[in-house]
């Protein structure tokens, strides 16, 4: 299968997830690049991040227009993730590959468990805690910085139980996280874009922004616990596979 082929079919399935379950796609978007397209760890957090950012922008829009995007919330929920983002994005490229790529490994496991987990409820929560808003706000965005994932997959649920959203609130509202923060990293990530085979990350990138909009839809015609479980074992598998190769290979 030629590189092409490969990037616009990886693309696709890294929109798709993207726009159906407002995060997850980055999850995918770092292996595909390395194990599919040959981009070494540091360069792939990079485009993934640029990947990520352009298509949570384009589902972000969709969202907004169906009023499922909590613009203040939102907003106070990503600025507290700016400097996170911006300073781990910085040390990023300072760590050796393996231990970027056995992190990342271990960031997909705790994704795919949190799926395969109960769906958040806001009901249990009571009400909002602030303290705990805050810290899960620049964790988020030191995720974002560090591995290159937008961190939706924690923000959606976080968004539910911290800040009391409705699901599809929430998951409107994650995608203006993730793209602020997307945006922030990747300002101190210059110099990892020197590794970005552009051929392929244009591809990659407009099948992932097409891939968004079908998600939306998809979203509102499957089960969102049956993607989320489908999405889960896929993650599971990639985790296996990467922890295999840093410490096996």
């Amino acid at each position: 299968m030629s590189v092409l082929i490969l990037a616009l079919v990886a693309g696709a399935v890294v929109g798709l997830a993207l726009g159906a379950l407002g995060g997850g796609g980055s999850v995918l978007a770092v292996p595909a690049l390395i194990y599919l397209l040959g981009f070494s760890p540091t360069a792939a957090t990079t485009a993934s991040l640029i990947i990520v950012t352009a298509t949570s922008a384009t589902a972000l829009y969709a969202h907004a227009v169906a009023g499922h995007v909590r613009w203040k919330a939102g907003a106070a929920f990503a600025a507290a993730g700016i400097v996170p983002a911006a300073m781990a994005g910085a040390a990023a490229a300072r760590l050796p590959q393996s231990v970027l790529t056995a992190a990342f490994a271990g960031i997909a496991a705790l994704a795919a468990i949190r799926m395969l987990g109960p769906a958040p409820s806001a009901a249990a929560t009571g009400q909002v805690r602030p303290v705990k808003a805050a810290g899960t706000r620049a964790g988020l965005g030191a995720l974002t910085g560090l591995l290159g994932v937008g961190g939706g997959f924690l923000a959606v649920p976080a968004l539910v139980t911290v800040l009391a959203f409705e699901m599809q609130a929430a998951i409107g509202t994650s995608l203006l996280v993730i793209t602020t923060n997307s945006l922030a990293s990747l300002m101190t990530r210059s110099g990892g874009a020197a590794g970005i085979d552009w051929a392929v990350m244009a591809p990659f990138t407009g099948a992932a922004i097409l891939g968004a909009w079908d998600g939306k839809r998809l979203a509102a015609k499957v089960s969102g616990p049956l993607l989320q479980r489908l999405f889960a074992a896929v993650l599971l598998a990639v985790a296996a596979f990467m922890l295999f190769d840093v410490f096996f290979v």
